[in-house]
């Protein structure tokens, strides 16, 4: 029996957590260290990296699959956050309304890149339409996200302004990725080789910007009123979440007749969550949001969870017969 690797990113984002709630003094707005000058061009950064390993072949061979691509992105932009929307009625205070949003804007998000492709290779699925549809669904989501976001960030009180936030997906992520993709053939294979140098560097923004996320929180009180069964439910909700979306997905990818190879690849891509796009996009539409800490908790919860389910899935399929 194989063992079950506890993922390390995992176990870094709960170290960085734990150092927020003893030393939040670095992470607010009164801090001397430009957290958020860092953090704009961090991000900048990981997607002129992602526009580099984009290669433009892969993307193509991939489109011919048209109905694989149409039944991901209808999960992930589509499935997920109707399935969240049907429970808003159910609210009733204030705080209710925080934790529905927080599972709104994980429902919200595009799929992620990496640990996509990375699974579906393992468990022996279609690896091009993989990198297809993860490639695909961060694009997407810098449009969508945005714009399903708006329609209830309002009623949280916040300060969203659609056009300033336009601007700073804009600078932040669409021209770094289009300078990305103009530069690529001449790049692309250096950032391959350096892969996982990059990767190393895209996970240290992401725990600084969750850093800074609880710092704030944690200095404003803001988990006083979530208690450890609170924790245990958001859990609990996440994974009904998860497993509700890979079976419906499992079961449409079955009455559209794909193959084997092409059910994991849905099944995997359509059911990830992006922490990159997650952090990212919580800086640029809650800004500085009292509860942003609480806005990523369902988020961080379910991106551990998916690594350990889908790792485990993968391995199982992996020594399937070819």
């Amino acid at each position: 029996m194989q063992k079950i690797k506890i993922d390390k990113f995992v176990l870094s984002i709960i170290g960085v957590i734990i150092f927020a709630y003893f030393f939040p003094q670095w992470g607010v707005s009164e801090s001397k260290i430009p957290i958020d000058t860092i953090s704009a061009i961090g991000i900048s950064l990981i997607f002129f990296f992602y526009g580099l390993k984009l290669s433009p072949a892969k993307l193509k061979a991939g489109l011919k699959n048209w109905k694989l691509h149409v039944l991901v992105q209808s999960a992930t932009f589509l499935i997920f956050p109707m399935l969240v929307l049907a429970l808003r009625p159910l609210m009733q205070n204030e705080a209710q309304e925080t934790i529905w949003l927080a599972f709104f804007f994980l429902a919200a998000l595009p799929s992620t890149v990496s640990s996509s492709v990375v699974m579906v290779s393992m468990a022996k699925g279609n690896i091009p339409a993989a990198i297809f549809n993860a490639s695909i669904s961060g694009i997407i989501g810098v449009a969508l996200t945005p714009l399903w976001m708006g329609l209830f960030v309002n009623d949280a009180q916040t300060d969203f302004d659609f056009t300033a936030i336009y601007i700073k997906l804009i600078v932040q992520i669409i021209l770094p990725v289009v300078l990305g993709l103009g530069l690529q053939r001449y790049f692309g294979a250096f950032v391959q080789k350096h892969s996982a140098k990059l990767t190393l560097f895209d996970k240290s923004i992401i725990l600084l910007i969750i850093y800074k996320s609880f710092a704030e929180s944690f200095t404003g009180n803001i988990f006083s009123s979530v208690s450890v069964f609170d924790l245990l439910l958001l859990f609990v909700a996440v994974l009904v979440l998860f497993f509700i979306v890979f079976v419906l997905i499992g079961f449409l990818s079955i009455k559209m007749n794909f193959i084997k190879e092409d059910q994991i690849t849905a099944q995997f891509c359509g059911t990830k969550k992006s922490l990159v796009h997650g952090t990212v996009f919580s800086k640029i539409i809650f800004g500085n949001m009292a509860s942003i800490g609480i806005v990523l908790l369902p988020l961080m919860l379910f991106h551990a969870s998916q690594i350990l389910i889908i790792t485990i899935i993968a391995t199982r399929l992996s020594k399937r017969e070819d």
